[in-house]
Formats: C-alpha cells, sequence, structure tokens
C-alpha cells in the first residue's frame, strides 16, 4: 500500500513539474533575451545563456525605446494604468459589494430579474457593445477621456463582480442583518458597519480580479482612453508593432515583462488571501 501511495506522489509530482516548465518556457526565454544584447538575439540562440548579462534593454523599454516618432518607452503610461486600475476597481467594488449585498440579504422586489439580467450581462461579449458606447460617449463629449476608460471598465466588470459578491452574502446568517435592523440600522449603517468587515477575503478576491483584467485590457483602452490617459499594453503594442529599422527583440521582451510585472505582483503578494476567499465562499453558487 505505501509502494503504491509513494508511486502515486511521485506521479503527481512529475507531472506537476512537467506541467510547470511547459507553461515556464515562454517566461525563461522573455527573461533570457531580456537580458542578452541586439546582436546576440538575432543570432538566434534563443535558450542559451547571455554572454554578459545586461540591462540595457530594460532601461531602454522604461524610457528611450521609440514608439513611432516619440522616444520615450513605455513607462510614461504605467501611472496612466495605475491611475485608470485604481479608480475602475475601486469604483466596482463599491459598487458590486452593495449590488451583492441587496440582492443577497436584503429582500427587494424584482430582486430575481435584476439578478437574471447580471447573469446576462456577465456572459454577453462586451465587442458587440463598443460601438454604442462610441456613440453614446460621444455624444456626450466624453469619448477618449480618463472617465469614458473608467466607466467602461466598471460596466463592464460590475456583473460577475456582483455575482462574486452576491454568492457570498448569501451565506451569511440572515438573523445577523434581521438584529441590526431591529437595533434601528439601515440599509448603509449595516453595509459599512457589520458587511464590510467581515468581506475583507471576497474584496481582495474581487480586487485581484478586477486589477488583472483593467490592467491587462488592451483593445477598450486603445478606444476609450484617448492618447492623454493611454495604457501601459497599448503603449506595449504600438511599441512591439513598430517597424522602423531592425526589430529589437529584447527591448520587446524587457517592455512586455515590465508591463506584466504590476498584476503579477499583486497576485503573488496576496495569493493566499484568494483562496482564503474563493474557499470562504467568495464563488460558491
Amino acid at each position: 500500500m505505501k509502494d503504491q501511495n509513494a508511486i502515486a506522489m511521485a506521479a503527481i509530482y512529475a507531472f506537476l513539474a512537467i506541467a510547470a516548465a511547459f507553461f515556464a518556457i515562454p517566461l525563461i526565454i522573455m527573461l533570457l533575451t531580456s537580458f542578452k544584447t541586439a546582436e546576440e538575439v538575432r543570432e538566434g540562440s534563443i535558450f542559451f545563456l547571455p554572454e554578459s548579462w545586461s540591462l540595457a534593454a530594460w532601461g531602454k523599454a522604461w524610457g528611450e525605446a521609440c514608439i513611432g516618432r516619440v522616444c520615450e518607452g513605455i513607462g510614461g503610461n504605467f501611472w496612466n494604468s495605475v491611475l485608470i486600475t485604481v479608480l475602475a476597481t475601486s469604483i466596482s467594488l463599491l459598487l458590486a459589494s452593495l449590488n451583492g449585498f441587496a440582492l443577497a440579504q436584503w429582500r427587494l422586489r424584482m430582486s430575481g430579474p435584476i439578478l437574471g439580467m447580471l447573469l446576462i450581462g456577465a456572459f454577453i461579449p462586451y465587442q458587440i457593445m463598443i460601438y454604442p458606447l462610441v456613440r453614446l460617449f460621444a455624444t456626450g463629449g466624453m469619448h477618449q477621456t480618463l472617465g469614458a476608460i473608467v466607466t467602461v471598465h466598471v460596466l463592464f466588470g460590475l456583473p460577475i463582480l456582483t455575482l462574486i459578491f452576491r454568492n457570498f452574502y448569501i451565506g451569511l446568517p440572515e438573523e445577523l442583518i434581521k438584529a441590526a435592523r431591529v437595533d434601528g440600522a439601515g440599509f448603509f449603517q449595516i453595509y459599512g458597519m457589520i458587511i464590510v468587515p467581515m468581506s475583507v477575503n471576497v474584496f481582495l478576491v474581487a480586487a485581484i480580479l478586477s486589477i488583472t483584467g483593467v490592467w491587462n485590457d488592451y483593445l477598450l483602452g486603445l478606444i476609450f482612453a484617448g492618447p492623454n490617459f493611454q495604457p501601459m499594453t497599448v503603449s506595449l503594442q504600438n511599441l512591439v508593432g513598430t517597424q522602423m529599422g531592425l526589430p529589437e527583440y529584447n527591448v520587446n521582451m524587457a517592455a512586455t515583462i515590465l508591463t506584466a510585472l504590476p498584476p503579477l505582483a499583486v497576485y503573488l503578494l496576496s495569493g493566499k488571501y484568494f483562496v482564503r476567499g474563493v474557499t470562504a465562499g467568495a464563488v460558491k453558487g
């Protein structure tokens, strides 16, 4: 029996190691390429270590790489992405948690149809809504502004985040809410003083999902942000797609990793809380 368990565990670890190596290979190639010179990259030795490790490509990707006629790298749009992500995530979490609490614990008329519409909204491809939103924002004078890109991210993120909060709050004891209402607490008092302190883990789950989605978005940023609030992903695409001179793959790889680092850092720093939030019922239906 012990031999069978040992063989099973060895097989599991072998499978996990192969899977990890499979997914790590592209990242390893990107890292190695980013530390090489352009001449080394053109030799085609992508799996070899750099002859001399250098951060020159990283510095150029951040502040010197040419995007069209502007040679300022992708770092100039870092704070645009931070601003868009912080605003969109904060507003989405506030509205989604309020909606989820109302739908789960506050007996509202039409709560069933509202939940159904949220379900529909969560699975409708947002690409089919782009043109109507462009026309709407253009008519209102908001197109290609900070307000437009934040509003779009909030609208598209709200359905799934509301469902996450609703599924978490529906598991809370109704007696707790009823006792607070008997004591004279209103909706916002119960939400702020009782619900929010109990929802730290689910807030972290929703925040990670929102931050990842907003930061990694390209299409909405390209259409709605405009040149003044262009996110890093749009700058990255413009950098990689620039066809002036010889391609600098080491700079492109460094720029790609720099763009991906913030959401990766968020997940690595709060990953254990993400698991706690999921197991606490954040995605339990």
